[in-house]
């Protein structure tokens, strides 16, 4: 999958668990497995953008390396 797919993919999971919380906060009585879906929902969701935040991290830690070692090389 393209990085750009994968940026966009990101946003669109933050989303999602954003509208999962305001499901949550709206209901005045909650239907028990309504419920359920969206809690395994919000899991995926949750892990699935973990690992790409961790993807994320590790690439900016890679492009701090290469300027460290180019400032250090001059």
């Amino acid at each position: 999958m393209p990085k750009k797919d994968q940026r966009s993919g990101l946003s669109k999971d933050l989303n999602k668990l954003s509208e999962i919380a305001e499901w949550f906060e709206n209901q005045n009585e909650i239907d028990v497995e309504e419920g359920l879906k969206k809690v395994k929902e919000a899991a995926t969701l949750t892990k699935r953008s973990s690992a790409r935040l961790k993807e994320i991290e590790n690439e900016f830690e890679e492009i701090k390396a290469d300027i460290e070692k180019d400032l250090k090389d001059q």
